[in-house]
């Protein structure tokens, strides 16, 4: 399989597809009718944009700027499913100063995520650790301790939110959304029929990229270990950049890669995309495709003579 280098996510009744200094979001309002945005990709480091191409320090900014992102297009996306509003004709002045506050929305908003993230997912599994140690655990179960709870509400919280009817919607869309990346990257002409055979799973999604910080963060703190249960915490926390940038790197290689021991390492994470990608319908499929076809040339991509479909 050919790599088109191009990614994405699901939105609220859409898709936002990434290629290079572009991206576009495809949203389905209520009426029936697409509405694409697309907007030039600017990453928060600015001037200093090499850092994005050095391995293993890429990763770290990558990932902060699919998170920014992906909030400006939830936004975006949210805008058209919110309840009617009288319609006001802002001043230029106005209209500046509301989108002031909504960027300062989104920042605390991401804040706040990213917070509740580290909470959730490592010091909570840490503090429940600790209590089992202060019971006279041993130190070298400590770590495999913590990292079995890790995994465990790691996938209990996907399984949960996979169960939620609105979430359920964004899944599908996100099945959809790698349909069509795995339908190009198959040699097959973007169509309905074609994206609708193509896998649902891809080696290159956020998904599988998570569960690869899961497991990188279990192996690096099984050894780096300190007395100080508040030491231990600080490292863990401080480390999450070093973590971040490793799992990219493995992620990224897997996106490249058919090399055997690189497919055993993505089966885990294809394997916990069956919950988080759902199958789209062809309203769906059609959303993806728009937002591919308006940032990617997928018929120079694939070639003059695209592969039947399956």
């Amino acid at each position: 399989m050919k790599s088109s280098n191009i990614g994405g996510q699901a939105v609220l009744e859409g898709i936002m597809m990434r290629n290079g200094g572009q991206y576009c979001v495809a949203v389905r309002k209520p009426d029936g009718e697409i509405v694409v945005d697309i907007q030039e990709y600017k990453s928060i480091t600015g001037k200093w944009k090499k850092l994005t191409e050095i391995p293993f320090i890429r990763g770290v900014f990558n990932f902060i700027d699919s998170l920014v992102i992906g909030m400006k297009t939830l936004t975006y996306s949210a805008g058209f499913y919110e309840e009617e509003e009288k319609k006001e004709i802002l001043t230029e002045a106005e209209e500046k100063k509301r989108t002031q506050k909504e960027n300062v929305m989104m920042g605390a908003a991401l804040t706040v995520s990213l917070l509740a993230a580290v909470f959730l997912f490592m010091a909570l599994p840490y503090g429940a650790t600790s209590l089992l140690q202060s019971l006279g655990m041993p130190r070298m179960m400590f770590a495999v301790c913590e990292g079995i709870l890790k995994l465990t509400v790691f996938l209990l919280y996907i399984w949960g939110i996979s169960k939620m009817e609105d979430i359920r919607r964004v899944f599908m869309y996100h099945g959809a959304e790698h349909k069509c990346i795995n339908c190009i990257e198959n040699g097959m002409a973007l169509t309905v029929d074609n994206v609708r055979t193509s896998s649902k799973e891809h080696k290159r999604c956020g998904t599988s990229f998570l569960l690869f910080v899961m497991v990188v963060s279990i192996i690096t703190h099984f050894f780096i270990q300190f007395n100080s249960n508040m030491m231990n915490l600080v490292v863990r926390i401080a480390i999450l950049p070093v973590i971040a940038g490793i799992s990219y790197e493995l992620i990224r290689l897997a996106g490249r890669s058919e090399n055997p021991i690189v497919n055993l390492l993505s089966g885990p994470g294809l394997l916990l995309q069956r919950m988080t990608t759902k199958e789209p319908d062809d309203e769906m499929i059609e959303v993806g495709i728009r937002a591919v076809e308006e940032i990617f040339d997928w018929k120079s991509f694939v070639g003059e003579n695209p592969k039947a479909g399956a």
